[in-house]
């Protein structure tokens, strides 16, 4: 079986199981509205107003889906809205996009975004390029960063300066 958008989707949400998803798009996602008859319980907010209204950007999501808008949005409101979903609205976030539908953005602008290529589609003439953020996977923890190596704490009590 072949990768879908909907399948990647689907994949997503089975991988984070959200309790709250935001769907930020101008037409249905089949892969939420799968996930929505199959989770009853989870709560979906959905709107194709960009940028979101004050009841929606205050909300704290699961999970944030975007699909089927920055192609349509300048860029900088597409990146407001971006920047906005990932630092006050939700720790992960999925993006659909056609970037060669798009004068404005390039690959580089996602990564600049803190967004990571999950997955390329290609049918019937249309490419669509998934990209995804989590911040629990966004920056590796260092080695340096613990106690063992934090101001020489084998001095910790010793000397008094």
């Amino acid at each position: 079986m072949s990768a879908t958008p909907t399948s990647s989707l689907l994949g997503i949400l089975q991988h984070y199981r959200p309790a709250s998803l935001l769907c930020v798009s101008r037409s249905a996602i089949p892969a939420v509205e799968a996930w929505r008859q199959q989770h009853p319980d989870c709560q979906v907010s959905s709107t194709d107003d960009v940028p979101l209204s004050d009841d929606l950007r205050n909300q704290r999501y699961d999970l944030a889906i975007v699909a089927d808008q920055l192609e349509h949005l300048d860029k900088r409101t597409a990146t407001e809205l971006l920047a906005g979903l990932r630092n006050l609205s939700a720790s992960r976030i999925a993006v659909l996009v056609d970037i060669e539908r798009t004068d404005d953005w390039q690959e580089n602008d996602f990564y600049a975004l803190a967004l990571q290529r999950h997955a390329r589609f290609s049918q019937d003439g249309q490419s669509l390029t998934l990209y995804a953020y989590d911040l629990a996977e966004y920056k590796s923890v260092p080695d340096w960063l613990n106690s063992k190596y934090w101001a020489n704490p084998e001095m910790f009590d010793k000397y008094w300066w």
